[in-house]
């Protein structure tokens, strides 16, 4: 019974043993995504269109809040004028306009609101080049994995020459000696 065994771990040790020299020939580099971004020129147009967004839905947001507002306050000015039937009324009134008041902010603002999903939309195609030029680079310069060093990815040391995020500006055909930055 133990010659399986033994055959077994020593199948792994030889398939480990092979292995790892393959591991040692692969080549491991980095970009910075958002150093590639920001020096992005159609990058800057699409954070100002969602800016713009965002302000225009905050104002929307901000004039409705201040329509509830007034209610309210023309409610506790003529509370005591109501009838219990009016009272009622108007309270409900003034809870309906603030419920909308939140499903707007939701929807624009939410995990998958409309502000989400636009920045989405206009960012793809940004995205889709800037992986393209990083899979160029990669297949150009012979590496077999390329991290992110500004994402959730943690570098506790990078060597600098392992840095891809100059040469994939320069897929994208951004002149890197004419941008400021590093």
């Amino acid at each position: 019974m133990k010659a399986p065994h033994r055959t077994g771990l020593l199948i792994a040790a030889l398939l480990l043993a092979g292995a790892a020299p393959a591991a040692a020939q692969q080549k491991i580099a980095y970009i910075d995504s958002e150093y590639i971004l920001s020096r992005t020129p159609e990058y800057a147009s699409v954070q100002q269109e969602v800016d713009r967004l965002a302000d225009e839905w905050q104002k929307e947001l901000v004039d409705r809040k201040r329509e509830v507002d007034d209610l309210f306050a023309e409610y506790q000015a003529r509370e005591l004028l109501y009838t219990n039937e009016e009272r009622n009324r108007r309270r409900e009134e003034i809870l309906r306009a603030e419920e909308e008041v939140e499903r707007l902010r939701a929807k624009y603002f939410g995990p998958d609101g409309d502000l989400f999903v636009q920045q989405e939309q206009l960012m793809r195609p940004i995205q889709e080049r800037i992986l393209e030029a990083i899979e160029e680079v990669a297949t150009a310069e012979g590496f077999d994995y390329v991290f992110d060093k500004s994402g959730d990815f943690l570098f506790l040391y990078a060597r600098p020459q392992f840095d891809l995020s100059d040469k994939v500006l320069e897929e994208l055909g951004i002149d890197v000696d004419q941008v400021p930055g590093r």
